[in-house]
């Protein structure tokens, strides 16, 4: 294995590998960290995760200014030097940010870490802090509890999820707990093992929820909010359907519906939520590509608008987001259309607070396009708005005052 300056064999490396040898923020997020005036909010500040190996021109993590008016995207900052840093999280109170390192080999053990950084309140800059080994190869996702204590690890190659406790001064601490999936699917070629892709605390933080796409399940676990602790829930995981390959996870602002994006099959599956068993039960599972598409395909991202009302989804291969309506009775969902996202393979994309716009991250033409969503229909549209980012793979919004 290479060093860890040159170690940047990531989850695409891994996946390039294995076929060869087969042949919402919602809106009262404002507030956090608003002054005391009581200033309106301009611009958002987008902090953008990227690919640093291979082809990449990328130095690390990007910084830049969205305006809430206009949709306006302008280059701020760059954080050079942060590895494979793939995916970012911010804590609630926009004091720090995390991001996983996504490599499969740290300190010369099977394992991508997780960083911490702080954020400049006037600025938006980041502070390294620390690093801590994340116990499993190709991490992919992170997320932070609402008490700020505690940060949660998927680890792709590692088929793993991880935890772990945050300091006072905002750096990661050892693992508190970690929880090993087990599992495969009828791809051969891509759920051979457990292939944890996301992790997802509950709103109320009672449950932890992991997307495993190797598997083929959702896991569920009790979140001890106190220590950090996973136990397997009573009903332990959520059965999706052989070969889906359930990625990413949202639940919905009313806490009793959620949704999840297959990666492998290109469906959105739209779930009831029982808060006090911490069970799933499908509602509906829908494609999210248009009927008469005929080319390879495979999902990536989802959001959910602020107001609750639609959700979207992202493919890469016909390259769009999927729109949808989500029944408030049943959480049914009907299609809206499909957007193209102006690029390449959009692995990520966002909705800012106010829910005005959508940008589209597209991973492989190094660009973020800027959609304004219609607020009746809910589908973005074009605004000619776009910035060129060498392979963004994640985007993360926070209030920028000036």
């Amino acid at each position: 294995m290479r060093s860890e300056k040159n170690n940047n064999v990531t989850r695409r490396d891994f996946l390039k590998i294995a076929a060869l040898g087969s042949t919402g923020l919602m809106l009262a997020e404002l507030n956090f960290g608003q002054p005391s005036n009581n200033k309106k909010i301009k611009e958002m500040l987008v902090y953008i995760g990227t690919y640093t190996s291979g082809k990449s021109r990328s130095e690390g993590i990007y910084i830049y200014k969205l305006n809430l008016d206009s949709g306006e995207l302008k280059p701020y900052k760059t954080i050079k030097g942060v590895v494979e840093p793939s995916f970012l999280a911010i804590d609630k109170d926009k004091k720090y940010l995390y991001a996983v390192n996504e490599t499969v080999e740290y300190e010369g053990k099977k394992s991508g870490a997780v960083s911490a950084f702080a954020i400049d309140g006037k600025t938006g800059d980041l502070k390294f802090l620390n690093k801590q080994p994340s116990l499993g190869g190709a991490p992919c996702h992170v997320s932070i509890s609402d008490n700020g204590k505690f940060v949660l690890v998927a680890n792709y190659v590692g088929g793993n999820v991880s935890v772990f406790p945050v300091e006072k001064d905002g750096k990661l601490g050892a693992p508190s707990d970690s929880a090993q999936h087990k599992g495969t699917g009828p791809n051969k070629e891509r759920q051979e093992a457990a292939h944890a892709h996301s992790i997802n605390l509950d709103p109320e933080n009672r449950f932890a929820v992991a997307c495993d796409l190797g598997a083929d399940k959702i896991f569920v676990y009790r979140f001890d909010y106190s220590n950090g602790t996973l136990e397997a829930n009573a009903e332990p995981y959520f059965q999706s359907k052989p070969g889906a390959g359930p990625r990413h996870f949202a639940f919905h602002p009313d806490g009793e519906k959620a949704f999840v994006i297959n990666e492998l099959d290109s469906t959105l599956t739209a779930l009831a939520f029982d808060k006090t068993s911490g069970v799933f039960k499908e509602l509906e599972t829908v494609s999210t590509l248009p009927a008469n598409w005929t080319g390879s395909n495979t999902c990536a991202d989802l959001h959910i608008s602020p107001d609750g009302k639609f959700v979207y989804g992202s493919n890469r291969g016909h390259d769009s987001i999927a729109s949808f309506v989500i029944n408030e009775k049943n959480g049914r969902l009907e299609s809206t259309g499909h957007t193209s996202t102006g690029g390449k393979t959009p692995r990520n994309f966002v909705i800012d607070p106010t829910g005005k716009f959508l940008l589209a991250a597209n991973q492989n033409s190094d660009s973020i396009v800027v959609f304004r969503i219609d607020d009746k229909t809910g589908k973005p549209g074009a605004t000619g708005i776009s910035a060129r980012v060498p392979t963004p793979v994640c985007l993360k919004l926070m209030p920028a005052f000036s």
